[in-house]
């Protein structure tokens, strides 16, 4: 598992398995209105500026072609094949296991651990753009080797890149606590670890993550090593919610440091480039990500999702 696939092997896939019927309806719909892109040799997708104005052209394409990768536009366009005139834009997050910065896991590539570390993550993401920001429609990607998040709420869709940074920067946990001022003197409110409102409760959760998630040698800014592992070691107290006893134990002229070292990582976690891009193309569900051999798909129970049962191609099941 999650070894390259063999053209042979893509060309069975597109030919026995693959069915465009299976697409998204949110991809399906507006499939004229898309640019799309494809990878034919695992070097990157140079093909760019197709378009295909149904179901039918596409299938024929795949099926002939079996590219080793396919993509297609998070925007809308009145002219996709030249890029012009754009509508709007999915509001995209991405959280790629190999590249989270904090995981339990030591693998070179992605991992059962790590994979579903990062379904953790999408889980909590979710929850935010749901309960926080009012967003409904919304759907999670399984990308082969990790998720995309796309949102298409009519309010965010025509929002520019800069609104979209705010977003995600709010989402990702990636912005330090307030503070207070005591006798002119700066220090963390203990209580915005446990307030279950608001940015509190978004940072209180991705800082969880983090600190349940290291293994000891990770690298954050302007703390040490010896603190590092000082967290590491009485983590157990954040299981309990203990969060002014593990502030005592790290100290607190160190803890503060830590705190804005953990909102550097939270923003880390998901890739921001792809984010604020609002020509971005992503990895067409239903297609092969054949650097792995897994299926792009579309999950609708990210609480429930395993890749390693629903995403995985009966060719990889029949190598032996």
């Amino acid at each position: 598992m999650f070894e390259p696939a063999t053209p042979l092997e893509r060309k069975r896939y597109y030919r026995e398995e693959w069915n465009v019927r299976d697409l998204p309806d949110f991809i399906a719909d507006n499939l004229h209105m898309r640019e799309f892109g494809f990878d034919h040799n695992g070097r990157g997708p140079s093909d760019r500026y197709r378009t295909f104005r149904d179901e039918r052209s596409l299938s024929r394409f795949m099926r002939v072609r079996y590219p080793f990768a396919a993509y297609s536009s998070v925007a809308f366009y009145r002219e996709p094949g030249k890029r012009k005139g754009w509508q709007r834009s999915e509001l995209i997050f991405d959280v790629d296991a190999k590249d989270l910065p904090v995981r339990s896991c030591d693998c070179e590539g992605v991992c059962p651990t790590c994979l579903d570390e990062a379904r953790e993550l999408v889980l909590m993401m979710v929850d935010t753009l749901r309960g926080d920001l009012g967003l409904d429609d919304i759907h999670v990607i399984y990308s082969g080797r990790g998720y995309h998040v796309r949102v298409l709420d009519p309010e965010v869709m025509e929002l520019g890149s800069e609104v979209r940074a705010e977003i995600l920067r709010y989402t990702a946990g990636a912005r330090e606590p307030r503070r207070k001022f005591t006798d002119g003197v700066s220090s963390y409110e203990m209580e915005h670890f446990s307030i279950p409102l608001g940015y509190h409760r978004v940072f209180t959760e991705r800082a969880r993550h983090v600190l349940l998630h290291m293994r000891g040698d990770e690298d954050i800014e302007d703390v040490t090593a010896r603190t590092v592992k000082t967290a590491v070691r009485n983590r157990d107290l954040i299981l309990e919610d203990r969060w002014g006893e593990f502030r005592s134990v790290i100290g607190p002229r160190v803890y503060p440091r830590l705190v804005k070292g953990i909102s550097k990582i939270n923003m880390r976690m998901l890739d921001a480039k792809v984010t604020i891009d609002l020509k971005r193309i992503l990895r067409l569900p239903t297609s092969l990500h054949s650097k792995v051999s897994m299926i792009c798909m579309e999950v609708k129970n990210p609480e429930t999702f395993d890749p390693l049962k629903s995403a995985v191609p009966r060719f990889v099941e029949e190598r032996g």
